[in-house]
């Protein structure tokens, strides 16, 4: 029989931590089977780390996920158990990072501070709250233990919320923005491509659209695959990664071509 399964996503890069973690999580659920999701999200980047998880879980089957995004260890902020309709456990602090998975797993039907000091490790830093408190919260959780013994009952509704960005049809066009920026530069959009096809009719290969990003704009194409057009052209596609709208440049990157970031508004109409 396949253990229990433990996710695992942070911003904590690629050097030792997460591996400290996973030891600590084998050493009290040595059965479990740990999934790295990512330790690449941007450093203090909530939403990002939001966003992916939110985008990851629903691929996974049911356990605990535990994810660390935490710029406010060792403050007021909570550390939290949050239980998805499905039968997850979601553990990590209460500051957005949780709440859109659990939405993606039917929502929170239960949620718990972790203050049951029985359940962390002996010592506890005040900086490194993903070893000391989560992973090891997340192992003792995959091992079978009632979530409601790590401590108090907290209602759903008082945790942290993390609405991401969406998109509106307005005047023969679609108003976007900017959700996350990959590693290759590559825009990932709120908004799906039905939100676009209901506002500018269908979506067929090589059909030209005008992105409109403060007084910038540009010509892109509607495109199955970056392959689809030259190296340093720019694209419209649907973003594997979780369905919605994407803008890419092949072999380059949209984010630096349009002046991009996190939040900025985009117009999308046909061109």
């Amino acid at each position: 029989m396949a253990g229990p399964l433990i996710s695992f996503l942070s911003d904590f890069g690629s050097g030792s931590t997460p591996a400290v973690c996973r030891g600590v999580m084998w050493c009290i659920a040595p059965d479990a089977r740990l999934l790295d999701l990512t330790h690449d999200v941007r450093r203090y980047a909530i939403r990002d780390g939001a966003f992916l998880l939110s985008r990851a879980v629903g691929y996974l089957s049911v356990g605990v996920h535990v994810a660390v995004v935490d710029p406010g260890v060792g403050t007021a902020r909570r550390p939290v158990v949050v239980r998805a309709a499905r039968g997850d456990l979601l553990v990590g602090p209460d500051n957005g990072l949780l709440i859109p998975a659990a939405g993606e797993l039917g929502g929170a039907t239960g949620a718990w501070e972790i203050t049951n000091r029985a359940f962390w490790l002996p010592r506890v830093s005040s900086t490194f709250h993903g070893r000391d408190i989560f992973s090891p919260v997340a192992a003792h959780l995959a091992g079978g233990i009632d979530p409601a013994r790590v401590g108090e009952a907290v209602e759903a509704a008082s945790l942290v919320d993390l609405r991401l960005p969406e998109a509106t049809a307005r005047a023969g066009g679609l108003d976007s923005a900017v959700l996350m920026i990959d590693r290759y530069g590559n825009v990932r959009l709120a908004g799906q491509p039905a939100d676009l096809a209901a506002v500018a009719g269908p979506l067929t290969p090589g059909r030209p659209f005008r992105v409109s990003v403060g007084e910038r704009r540009e010509t892109v194409t509607w495109q199955a695959t970056f392959g689809e057009v030259q190296p340093g052209v720019a694209l419209l596609y649907e973003d594997a990664d979780y369905a919605g709208l994407g803008i890419a440049v092949n072999q380059g990157s949209a984010a630096v071509r349009l002046e991009l970031d996190i939040d900025t508004p985009v117009r999308i109409e046909p061109a």
